[in-house]
């Protein structure tokens, strides 16, 4: 025996019910990383790295940095860009190393004139 005071679910319901309950699973699933895109907690954090960088080689007494490049991707830093020494792009890679939540740096810098 049914209960009469209840309404029965109807077919275009349960089909909603479970296109929202899919479309959360999307979103869901959408917010995690992969080997080649970051996760929103990924971007922020590598965000965060690219500017403690960048202000690391901008403080270093005696380093020209207004022509080197910072990009981070899953904690590992890529430098780019020009110094006039070796001296200068050693010591860029030293600093963006020391640098918290740097996992790795690809040194990419050239020295002007070589």
């Amino acid at each position: 025996m049914t209960n009469p005071s209840r309404k029965p679910t109807h077919p275009s319901r349960r089909a909603l019910v479970a296109l929202a309950a899919a479309a959360l699973a999307a979103l869901i699933t959408g917010c995690a990383g992969t080997p080649t895109q970051e996760s929103t907690g990924e971007y922020l954090d590598n965000s965060v790295i690219t500017t403690k960088v960048k202000t690391a080689l901008l403080n270093a007494e005696d380093l020209r940095s207004g022509e080197i490049s910072v990009v981070s991707f899953k904690g590992k830093v890529q430098l780019s860009g020009f110094v006039t020494t070796e001296a200068d792009r050693q010591k860029a890679e030293l600093i963006a190393r020391d640098v918290q939540g740097v996992t790795s740096v690809t040194n990419g810098i050239e020295v002007k004139g070589q």
